[in-house]
């Protein structure tokens, strides 16, 4: 039996640990990809603390979210992929019979699970021990609807940020962002608000304003754009005084709220009260506070507060296209790269949260 290495979660709130195991076979369905690079975020050292309210997989866990690489065997009902095809892999399990999956609306499947991490419910434990291999592993098995092929313009470590360059593009899509749209993303110098930045900018919006701390991130994203790109630290100034004076006065079409967990809710309240009259809030932030929304003036102003969360594989397909016809330039994000016998340390880098321009990834055959 051939045998390869993955990180596995065996206790909550210890250290992962590097294990030799199977290497998964190939189902009819399914694909083996050979990973090259898988993303770290911030988050996963909250799941793997046990603190989190999310349904774990059976432990010892083979665990991974965001996992790009090569295809080394497809099964025999896989018709449009080959071996050799570079790929990433859409962790968000699904069922494909649900009422939402039957009505297009995948990210919100009943039995959804990100492989590799948790699932959303306690019926939804059965897709995380049907597809039990994370992408902290030299091999994964994954169904091969949901791979995204990648171009040669990506390379894994870009492929590797898709999670989060994801759920910022479809936010962006729930927030009906346009050629000519005024845009406030607040948290925008974190990893979701810097992926925003470069899909508004490849969307058309001609007024980007972001709200966030990092004074040095907020000079990068201004450079990838200057007449476009406009930046508030928070604190320097009142906020809807400064998204209105760089709006005519009359406010931005969309609020993108990025923030992260802990953040003030004031912040987004501010921002609300910035929108013109018919404006669209989305979240895709980590926010827990309840927000004192007026539901009057939604009313009378039509405003609208949706919320977002992940990408289709449609949605990444469209994302490889922009990069590959250089609509988007992902070589501004930066990698960091850690092999799989440090993956531990990857987890504490991220903890610091470097900024948006950073991508820590875990390269298994490093």
């Amino acid at each position: 039996m051939n045998m390869m290495r993955a990180a596995r979660l065996h206790t909550f709130g210890e250290a992962l640990r590097v294990d030799t195991v199977p290497v998964p076979q190939v189902r009819r369905h399914d694909v083996i990809v050979k990973v090259r690079a898988c993303g770290v975020i911030p988050n996963m050292n909250r799941i793997f603390s046990g603190i989190s309210h999310h349904d774990m997989p059976p432990l010892p866990a083979s665990v991974g979210l965001d996992a790009a690489g090569e295809i080394t065997e497809i099964g025999e009902d896989v018709f449009d992929f080959k071996v050799g095809d570079r790929v990433y892999i859409n962790p968000l399990l699904t069922c494909g019979s649900c009422h939402y999956c039957s009505s297009g609306r995948p990210t919100i499947c009943s039995y959804g699970a990100f492989r590799g991490y948790f699932a959303f419910s306690p019926q939804a434990v059965r897709m995380l021990t049907d597809y039990p291999h994370g992408g902290f592993a030299e091999y994964t098995r994954a169904p091969a609807r949901d791979l995204v092929r990648l171009p040669d313009e990506i390379t894994f470590e870009q492929a590797a940020r898709f999670g989060y360059l994801g759920t910022a593009y479809a936010a962006l899509q729930r927030g009906e962002v346009k050629p000519g749209s005024w845009l406030v993303i607040n948290g925008i110098t974190g990893t979701l608000g810097v992926g925003a930045t470069h899909w508004a900018l490849a969307m058309g919006a001609t007024r980007i304003l972001g709200l966030g701390r990092n004074r040095e991130v907020m000079q990068q994203l201004k450079a990838l754009a200057p007449r476009r790109v406009h930046t508030l630290a928070l604190g320097d100034q009142p906020i809807e005084d400064w998204i209105r004076a760089h709006t005519d006065g009359v406010g931005a079409d969309v609020l993108l709220d990025c923030t992260g967990r802990g953040s003030a809710m004031s912040t987004t309240v501010d921002a609300i009260e910035a929108l013109k009259e018919g404006g669209i809030t989305v979240n895709v932030s980590a926010l827990l506070d309840p927000l004192p929304i007026k539901p009057a003036k939604f009313m009378d102003t039509q405003l609208q507060y949706r919320g977002s969360n992940w990408f289709s594989v449609a949605q990444g397909h469209e994302m490889a296209e922009l990069v590959r016809a250089g609509v988007v330039d992902l070589s501004t994000i930066k990698p960091q790269i850690y092999p799989l016998s440090q993956v531990n340390d990857a987890l504490e880098a991220v903890k610091s949260r470097p900024g948006g321009f950073t991508n820590i990834v875990v390269a298994p055959d490093q």
